[in-house]
């Protein structure tokens, strides 16, 4: 009887530290966040497109950003006089974001630098103010091809 008992309480504080590392984002039981948490990554597939095809946007922001803006002289929209077109990306739980953009048949063809800035949005909703705070910027290559009709067939 006595063995049960002793194996009853072993079990009990073995069980207790499990849990509590549990309760950690990394498991290792320090209370610190993973490295990754913090990082700002950047990715654009395909790399050379043709104009008027569609490109990937695949990101992720560190955790004090709750918004990405992605930028580039590849994006304009017909008629537009900008040459420079943002597009918003929204981030999900865990700061990871897609998102597919359309390459203009209006872009010029050529070397074109794609700009993502990760932002921290604060809205005031009494003074109706919106504060944009800029967390972290990367940026990626992109070259664009004539537009032929060929790459449809």
């Amino acid at each position: 009887m006595r063995a049960i008992a002793a194996m009853a309480v072993t079990l009990a504080l073995v069980a207790a530290p499990v849990q509590a590392a549990e309760d950690d984002d990394d498991g290792n039981g320090d209370g610190k966040k993973p490295v990754w948490r913090t990082l700002t990554s950047f990715f654009v597939s395909p790399e050379s497109p043709h104009q008027n095809d569609v490109i990937r946007v695949l990101l992720h922001c560190p955790d004090a950003a709750s918004h990405a803006i992605v930028g580039s002289t590849a994006f304009p929209i017909k008629g537009s006089w900008r040459t420079f077109r943002e597009v918003g990306v929204g981030l999900t739980g865990r700061n990871f974001g897609r998102r597919g953009i359309i390459i203009s048949r209006f872009a010029p063809p050529g070397h074109h630098e794609v700009r993502m800035k990760c932002v921290k949005v604060r809205i005031d909703r009494k003074k109706g103010i919106r504060k944009v705070k800029v967390i972290n910027r990367a940026s990626a290559s992109l070259t664009v091809r004539p537009f032929h009709i060929g790459q449809y067939f």
